[in-house]
């Protein structure tokens, strides 16, 4: 059934809208495709990819997500292609973070049987981490599906939705103050003081494994869109959120294994009041953004890259973008809409931010042309969350509610 006249007319002028937002952006020039591939392959070796691959590939229930192919958004993108890996039902928790978090947590299981369980059979592991809301569930759920405990501390900044998502996942809550990197530092030194296992997204100390783990588990994702690409040219461009690097960093290792000699360009989104991963492409060094990091694109709230990603990002990224809160619920709302057929999605926050800035970035000429961007391009993007929190995905998009 075709669209009304009046929603059409409305979805124009929320793209029109868009089209005009302010993109800050810079252009890394120290990115080298070759060298990338090298740093990639030595922070995830093949070995760690194709067993992160197995080992999820096997669990129950596990399918791939849909690569979504969106004809309305690459026309009003002004390229030739978009596809959307929609990570919104991934095991039912609604976000890429599943492939990441629960798969480190099975790795370490495995690994320290000794203290598995008690007399009663009661497993005694505990497993802990911080999380802005998507890693933690991950995490919790990693936990629960092999009987263990799960704790996991929160900034004031994660909304009482997603508290309540972990909650309902057997997770013990933690609230600290400050932000994410705050949290981060408590979850570390509760799990030196208590002897529990810290499964985290990011780390200061290049002796952690879990980041690289929680790393590997998100490759499965790379390997999902190149099964899926198999009758498709491959993408020119791959639009990455970026929070504390990880998952951009393990987009451009399981690129690099796959398509080794036609990588794209690798293009990073971040929050304005969060843009960790271009200041410090900016600077050519890891930069720490100061402040309370108040982004609606809650998921990205970071203000410190990954140690284990930076040198990574430094190679293979070649442009870093920064996006306005403003235009998230825009881009939200256009995406649950559909543009010309294209089907809807519900994006969160977070997960809209690379249609986000592919869009913006269709009414700056000379950006486009400093990405490289043409009516030939084709573009990846990934959906990194759905509504993960019901409320706040209500409030900012309005036709849900309309719709319900």
């Amino acid at each position: 059934m075709q669209e009304p006249n009046s929603a059409r007319d409305a979805t124009r002028e929320l793209i029109r809208a868009l089209r005009t937002a302010r993109v800050r952006h810079v252009r890394n020039p120290r990115s080298n495709p070759r060298q990338a591939c090298v740093i990639a392959s030595r922070m995830l070796p093949l070995g760690a990819q194709l067993e992160a691959a197995a080992e999820v590939q096997s669990w129950p229930n596990y399918t791939a997500t849909p690569l979504l192919n969106l004809p309305g958004i690459a026309d009003a993108a002004r390229v030739g292609r978009v596809w959307l890996k929609d990570e919104s039902p991934r095991f039912g928790l609604g976000s890429f973070k599943a492939l990441g978090g629960a798969y480190a947590v099975g790795w370490f299981a495995a690994r320290r049987m000794e203290a598995r369980t008690s007399r009663n059979g009661k497993n005694l592991q505990t497993f802990t981490c911080a999380t802005d809301g998507n890693h933690g569930r991950a995490v919790a759920w990693g936990a629960r599906r092999l009987g263990c405990r799960s704790v996991v501390y929160l900034h004031p900044g994660v909304s009482v939705g997603r508290e309540a998502a972990l909650r309902a996942l057997g997770a013990e809550i933690v609230r600290v103050a400050g932000t994410y990197d705050d949290s981060v530092r408590e979850a570390a030194s509760a799990a030196a003081a208590n002897g529990w296992i810290l499964v985290g997204d990011t780390s200061d100390n290049d002796q952690d494994p879990s980041p690289a783990l929680v790393m590997a588990g998100y490759t499965v994702l790379v390997e999902e869109c190149v099964d899926q690409l198999k009758q498709s040219a491959r993408p020119t461009h791959i639009f990455i959120q970026s929070g504390v690097g990880g998952l951009a960093a393990a987009i451009i290792a399981g690129v690099c294994r796959r398509w080794p000699a036609q990588t794209p360009l690798f293009v990073t989104v971040e929050p304005t009041l969060a843009p960790c991963v271009l200041r410090s492409l900016d600077a050519a060094r890891r930069v720490t953004v100061e402040g309370q990091l108040n982004t609606v694109m809650a998921g990205l709230a970071c203000g410190e890259v990954s140690c284990l990603a930076w040198p990574t990002l430094e190679a293979g990224v070649s442009h870093a973008l920064a996006i306005d809160d403003d235009i998230v619920p825009l881009a939200m709302r256009v995406m649950f809409k559909g543009v010309s057929g294209d089907p809807a999605v519900r994006c969160g926050e977070s997960g809209v931010a690379g249609i986000a800035a592919l869009l913006a970035v269709a009414g700056d000429e000379e950006l486009r042309g400093s990405l490289g961007l043409s009516a030939d391009s084709r573009v990846l993007t990934i959906n990194t969350e759905g509504a993960t929190d019901p409320a706040i995905f209500a409030a900012l998009v309005p036709e849900a509610s309309e719709q319900s």
